[in-house]
């Protein structure tokens, strides 16, 4: 008498897949509160403060001012959102649902590959968003600057979807953004997003480069003003992503470990 033997398969790409991800896109736009805090409040921060007259007349590198501003209000909406997307994995945490896919064959890498993707989703949406608005309101950007500014925001947003991760495994609160929304504030200040550094003294301007949202913001702003140490800004977005990843895969491994 034979035993047949069956052999379990394992998900092409460790599970890594479009329903996988298009399911998890879903979850996120029924957070009406998340859409609002990540897509809505930084246009809204750019129509207050970067669009009066002087601003629109004032030149800033090959644009004006409003176009300086609005870079760096995608920014910020890009960490917000990026930061959001990942920090949702707080909720599974709360669920169990994190501890229960150690039952499944997804495995850890593509899940954190899942959440990463999803956070730079949003963050294009933000982007796009703010650069829209931008758009119809006075921003003068040179037309290649339009594109690699968009671009250059939503790709070093890359850093804060690792900490949105990281803090999501850190913080087990369902309310995470709650708690990082000023964090994300606090940061995008030190980092020059509201006011350049150097308006705030040297021994500011030294301190900022050494935030996360200092990089971001110099690389994304560099095709319009062509001003900064470039080298100074990537080695600060390549540290900072380094960091927040190995972060969140230690906690994940010992949030998963208990089993």
């Amino acid at each position: 008498m034979s035993t047949a033997t069956t052999t379990r398969r394992l998900p092409r790409l460790g599970g890594f897949s479009l329903p996988v991800l298009g399911l998890e896109l879903r979850r996120t736009l029924r957070n009406k509160r998340t859409i609002i805090f990540t897509l809505v409040m930084p246009a809204v921060f750019f129509l207050l403060f970067g669009t009066n007259d002087s601003y629109r007349t004032e030149r800033a590198g090959a644009g004006n001012v409003t176009g300086y501003v609005l870079i760096s209000m995608a920014v910020y909406g890009a960490m917000l959102a990026t930061t959001s997307g990942g920090a949702m994995v707080s909720v599974e945490r709360a669920a169990g649902w994190s501890r229960q896919l150690r039952l499944t064959p997804l495995r850890p890498l593509a899940y954190v590959a899942v959440k990463l993707t999803l956070a730079m989703i949003i963050g294009a949406a933000a982007v796009a968003v703010a650069f829209t608005v931008g758009a119809f309101t006075g921003a003068q950007l040179p037309a290649a600057a339009w594109l690699e500014c968009g671009l250059l925001a939503w790709l070093c947003a890359l850093v804060f979807a690792a900490f949105g991760l990281f803090m999501g495994y850190l913080l087990p609160s369902e309310n995470v953004m709650q708690i990082l929304g000023p964090v994300l504030a606090v940061l995008a200040f030190a980092g020059g997003l509201f006011v350049p550094p150097d308006m705030l003294g040297h021994t500011f301007a030294t301190i900022a480069k050494f935030t996360p949202a200092y990089g971001v913001g110099a690389i994304a702003r560099y095709p319009l003003v062509h001003e900064g140490n470039l080298a100074v800004a990537i080695v600060n977005v390549a540290a900072w992503t380094a960091v927040f990843a190995a972060g969140a895969m230690w906690r994940f491994r010992r949030d998963t470990a208990r089993v």
